[in-house]
């Protein structure tokens, strides 16, 4: 019964998070891009690299993300509900 509980509320709280990134509520995802942009560009700059940005994520792919973790927290939630009951 204790890992219902623990996979019941790491499902729930995965569920929400993630499908506050994939939905971009309140611009998340956008955030998202703009602290990775921040976070490369600081690394670029502490390794002396000061040429043009690289791009290697988008919101669009934080967005995918924020699905796959919103749809695996699901899982987890419901094999958690099914544990406890």
């Amino acid at each position: 019964m204790d890992i219902g509980l623990f996979l019941l509320a790491f499902g729930l709280l995965s569920s929400v998070s993630g499908g506050w990134v994939a939905l971009n509520v309140r611009d998340s995802a956008t955030a998202l891009n703009r602290w990775a942009q921040a976070n490369a560009e600081l690394r670029r700059h502490a390794q002396g690299d000061f040429g043009p940005e690289t791009r290697s994520a988008s919101a669009t792919l934080f967005r995918y993300l924020g699905t796959a973790v919103g749809l695996g927290g699901a899982v987890l939630a419901l094999g958690g509900l099914a544990m406890v009951l």
